[in-house]
Formats: structure tokens, sequence, C-alpha cells
């Protein structure tokens, strides 16, 4: 939720507009806050009349009595109909606040997609492998689409053998990592209620994403992120004990509508994987550094296992309407020749706190606390790197040394039989 305080200054207006917002929902939003507040203001002076008159009747003699009580029931309905207008005017304004993104950070660079500025490349752009990853995938007997399509249908894959074994090292080796920088790891529901989804920022606007279980009022997740925003929602939290870090593992389901005939080769992009997403409750004052925390450690995740990578400021026109800024890594996808996404961070500023009614105490009030997040290990896309990347030309897979600990301390993984 934006400020909606803040709605009269041309920077904050400009902010939201820079992220595709249009000037005439931001102004409707406006005058509706406007109006609200006038309402407001004739409401609390109603119920102070009302308080008043209904003192009047216990003070009034026998003969004043009848009068009086006729003045407090002229004003009881007065006092119906305008709490009446008020929250008529507060659902309305709500609904329309709801669907205005918060203003893009000053150093966000303007434009839309693949239009973001790239401000670091790590690692150079190796030739494509003998077998892209969808075949090495087959030859490896790791990752069999077919039978998850005749299951499940298209985009589902199941996955056998090593890729198995590379899943869980994968998973552990960042927890590991994460918990050594104070990151409380958690397993969320992979479930959840639409007002959590609409708390957490996902609804209105990424609603046609999710797999919804009507029966039930409850949504699949498709990132930790979502629930993970739930384990501070309407407290109110200390200063001094803020960061709170958490690094969620769950499976995540999506339904990549409007991605038809894209990324189809493979587990690049499928309906279920799984993930370890990082979340972070901060301080104000101190967002923008967790920000680039979060970045040092997805960088320092791609560089340990020897990927290259780019890392983009993604575009103001580019970011969803949680972000007020994105960092994307990037990784250098051989048989495409191109750099595709593996992972990203962003910092929200108190875009969800305002919905989950999250604050900071302080000794002169209270504050909105700011949250943050980003991906440490996306499962089904980080294998599909490692196949291209760690590919032997005998047809074997090499374990990337930092996983090999996880992985029984195994060098090398050959075709399954």
């Amino acid at each position: 939720m934006i400020d909606l305080k803040r709605l009269s200054e041309p920077e904050y207006r400009s902010g939201m507009q820079r992220k595709g917002a249009s000037a005439d929902l931001i102004g409707q939003v406006a005058a509706l806050n406007d109006q609200r507040h006038s309402a407001q203001l004739e409401l609390e002076r109603l119920r102070a009349e009302s308080n008043t008159v209904s003192k009047a009747i216990g003070k009034a003699s026998p003969e004043e009595r009848p009068a009086k009580i006729e003045a407090a029931a002229v004003v009881k309905t007065a006092l119906a109909s305008a709490e009446q207008s008020y929250g008529a005017l507060a659902d309305e304004l709500k609904a329309l606040a709801l669907q205005l993104p918060v203003p893009a950070h000053e150093s966000v660079p303007d434009g839309g997609e693949d239009e973001g500025t790239v401000v670091a490349t790590v690692g150079g752009t190796p030739d494509a492998p003998p077998m892209d990853h969808a075949d090495f995938g087959r030859h490896l007997g790791w990752v069999d689409t077919e039978l998850g399509a005749d299951v499940s249908g298209s985009r589902f894959a199941y996955l056998f053998g090593g890729a198995v074994q590379l899943e869980f090292a994968l998973v552990q080796w960042a927890l590991a990592k994460l918990m050594a920088r104070e990151f409380i790891p958690v397993v969320p529901p992979v479930l959840v209620r639409e007002q959590m989804m609409i708390d957490a920022g996902f609804f209105p606007t990424d609603e046609h994403q999710v797999y919804g279980i009507g029966s039930d009022d409850l949504y699949l997740v498709g990132t930790a992120e979502a629930p993970l925003a739930g384990v501070h929602r309407g407290q109110r939290l200390t200063a001094e004990d803020l960061p709170f870090r958490y690094c969620g593992f769950s499976s995540c389901f999506r339904r990549e509508a409007g991605t038809y005939g894209k990324d189809t080769r493979g587990i690049f992009r499928v309906h279920q994987f799984d993930k370890v997403e990082m979340f972070i409750w901060s301080n104000p004052e101190t967002s923008w550094d967790e920000h680039e925390l979060l970045l040092e450690i997805e960088r320092e995740i791609l560089d340990e296992l020897e990927l290259p990578y780019q890392v983009v400021n993604i575009a103001a026109g580019d970011l969803g309407g949680a972000a007020a800024k994105k960092y994307d890594c990037e990784v250098w996808l051989p048989s495409e020749g191109a750099y595709r996404e593996v992972t990203s961070c962003s910092n929200y500023l108190d875009y969800s706190a305002r919905r989950l009614d999250t604050r900071i105490k302080g000794e002169s009030g209270s504050v909105f606390a700011h949250t943050l997040n980003g991906t440490a290990i996306p499962v089904a896309r980080m294998l599909v790197f490692l196949m291209e990347h760690y590919q032997q030309a005998d047809g074997t897979f090499t374990v990337p040394e930092v996983l090999r600990p996880f992985c029984g301390g195994i060098e090398s993984i050959a075709p399954r039989k």
C-alpha cells in the first residue's frame, strides 16, 4: 500500500508514473483520499455531538426530556448515514489504492522490459556444450518432462537420481551459508489465505499467476515470500531487535500465464519448483544496506558455483508493483547465447508493511517497517545452468566443488542406468 499522505508530492507521483501508473488513477485516489478525510472529520463531529446530546438527556428536566430525545434521534440518524458514507468511501479508496505501485527509487533507470542497466559482469561467455540442458537432462536420466506431462500436464517434470542429489546439496549449502549470516531457516506453509496474498503485495496485481483452491479460500504460493511476510504481521517490533532475517525453503507453484511458447524445453520455466528464499524485516534507515546484502549473497552463490553472470538494475517500467528497486542476477546460458535471470532481490520499503500493519515502536511513536526479499536458490533454474556449464565431453556431469561435501564427496556423476 502506498503512503496516501504523500500523494501531493510531485516526486512521489512521478515515481509511480515511471512504473506505469496512470495520472488519472493517481488523481482518482488523491481525490478519494480528500473526500474520505472530509467524511472522517464530519463523522468525528457527529460522534462528538451525539455524545453531547445523549448526556443532555440525562440532565434534562421532565419537560425538556422529549425534545432532547428527539434531537438525539436526529443526530443518531445523521451519524448512521455518515458512518455508512465513510465506510463506502474507505472501501472504494482501498480498492483503488491497492492498484498503485510503490514509487521507483531515484537510482532506478527509466525504461521497460529488457531496458535495465548492467552494473556488473563476471566471467566469460563460453560456447554451447554438445547438448543443451533439456537434452543433457534426458541423457543423464535426471529429468523426465514427458512423464510429468502425462501425469500432471505441460510444464511439470520428474527429477531423478543426480538431479535430486544436487537439489538437496544446493539447498543444504545455501542454508548453511545463510545461517552463518544470521538468517533463521523456515519451512513455511505453501497454502495461504487470500488476505495473506493481499497483505504480502501479490493481489490484486499477480492473481492471474496464482493457483487457487476456491472451495477452501486458499492459494498455492509462488514463492516463500508470501508466508514469510506473515511472520510479523500485525506486530509492533522493537528497533533494537531488527533486522529479522529469514530464509524459507518451499515448493512454489506458478501458472506462468502469458508465457505460452516460451522456454518450453527442459525445466527452465515450470509450474512447480523448489526454492530457498530470503526475507528481511528492516529499520527504514538501514533497508538499502540490507538490499545490498541480499545482492552480495546472491553474487557470492554464483561466484562460488563459478557461473558467469551479470547484475542488472531493473528499469522502472519492468518493476513489480511492490518493488522500489530490484536487481536481477542473470547467468550466461550457452545454448541460447544469452544471459537469463536466475535470482533477483527487491526492496519493498514500507509498501507491504502498510498492508501487514507491521510497525516499529519508537520514543516518538511508531513507523512502518521495511521489507526486502531475494532468491538464494531457485532449484530448477539453477540445475539448468549447472547442466550446461558442468557438462563434460564424455557425457558425464562434474559436481561443482562447493557442493561435493553435500553430495557424499563425489566429483562426477554418470548417466543413470
